[in-house]
């Protein structure tokens, strides 16, 4: 019985769920249960407030095989997390159950933790089911638990919530993620005071008066100056999938006022910056999706690294610890400036002459002294920019 998940995913299956475990005094619910079915590795926690369940979809390869589950006991969470920590996100980790241990398995390293495999843990898809056919009933205004609410942050995700009853669990779903959260029956020493929507607002009846004025917070608060100046760049993932998306339009559009007679290396440029703008947004949106708060992390240290200026010496250090030889790069790209330096018309010549022949094709009057990198083609009766002298030895 075995599976194998990359390390970064196991430790997302971790990090969601771990707020969610039982006490010490409750064993079977101290500890994350990873459960293995036909398609899905989970990991599951539960303090019997709050119950959460994230999933990966196992490679094909260990799709199809016997389920199995084990709880990982809550007092090595920490040593295989920090395990998890010391290798690359994309390193595979085996999860092997033999002799009542959990092996952890990767290229250097095996990580062993003694389980209990008699533990029974509670039927949580059962109890997920349940929630899930809950009938709503007229108006649920449940009491829900502050403390409790702030455990579904460690998700990273945006989730949407279900209610169905004042006394009965709401239901959480987010990316590869279901929770369910019990209502508060007690507030300190005493049970929760009943109360309806009504008599909550009638304590507020002095600023929600029916007839005050309303507003909405779509179109009624304060934005953002779009024209304030910007002097880093935004460590906000919106903003940044929305910038890139914004020089991919600009780039295709750019295109088609280049020339790519006169100017094709600026044509190729604005190629080259819509391509790249558009590989970075899939990208992005892609990790978000998988993982919002690793997304957040990338665009925040990515962010840093652009306000150094240091990101040629980054791509040169990187490329060479990569096993890439960017000397090899560099002389090439040399070779090929030098070459269209001296086989080719200078790049502001060519401009020039764009100018000079919008200049008369506006019916501007004005003259050109005699010179080395524009001249007037008497036969096309147009500026052109003239190419270099072949250097003489």
């Amino acid at each position: 019985m075995s599976i194998t998940i990359n390390a970064h995913q196991l430790g997302r299956l971790i990090d969601q769920t771990a707020s969610h475990m039982g006490g010490e005094y409750v064993e079977p619910l101290h500890g994350i249960r990873l459960d293995v079915d036909a398609t899905h590795l989970y990991a599951v926690a539960s303090d019997r407030y709050t119950l959460a369940a994230s999933r990966y979809r196992l490679n094909h390869d260990d799709k199809g095989q016997e389920p199995f589950a084990v709880t990982l006991p809550a007092d090595h969470i920490a040593s295989v997390r920090e395990w998890l920590r010391a290798m690359d996100g994309a390193a595979w980790v085996t999860l092997d159950v033999t002799d009542a241990r959990l092996i952890f398995k990767q290229a250097q390293t095996e990580l062993a933790i003694a389980v209990s495999l008699g533990l029974e843990f509670p039927n949580w898809r059962g109890l997920f089911r349940g929630i899930a056919e809950q009938a709503v009933e007229d108006a649920p205004f449940p009491a829900l638990q502050s403390e409790y609410l702030s455990r579904w942050a460690d998700t990273g995700h945006i989730l949407r919530v279900r209610v169905s009853a004042d006394l009965k669990a709401v239901l959480l779903f987010g990316e590869d993620f279901i929770g369910a959260m019990m209502p508060a029956r007690y507030a300190g020493v005493g049970p929760v005071t009943d109360e309806t929507f009504d008599s909550a607002r009638s304590l507020w009846k002095d600023i929600l008066a029916a007839d005050g004025e309303t507003a909405d917070m779509v179109t009624d608060m304060p934005a953002e100056d779009p024209n304030a100046p910007r002097y880093e760049a935004t460590k906000d993932v919106r903003e940044t999938g929305e910038s890139l998306l914004q020089e991919v339009l600009n780039s295709t559009r750019d295109v088609h006022d280049a020339d790519y007679d006169d100017d094709r290396d600026l044509w190729f440029a604005h190629i080259r910056i819509g391509v790249a703008n558009w590989m970075a947004y899939r990208y992005l949106d892609a990790l978000h999706n998988a993982d919002p708060r690793k997304a957040a992390e990338i665009v925040a240290d990515v962010a840093e690294q652009l306000d150094s200026g240091e990101i040629g010496e980054w791509a040169w250090d990187t490329a060479e610890e990569s096993g890439y030889t960017p000397q090899k790069w560099h002389d090439e790209h040399e070779a090929h400036v030098a070459k269209q330096m001296a086989e080719e018309p200078r790049k502001w010549a060519v401009r020039l002459a764009r100018a000079l022949n919008d200049a008369k094709d506006a019916g501007i009057t004005f003259s050109v002294e005699a010179n080395e990198h524009v001249a007037h083609d008497e036969k096309a009766e147009q500026w052109a920019a003239v190419k270099p002298e072949p250097a003489t030895a």
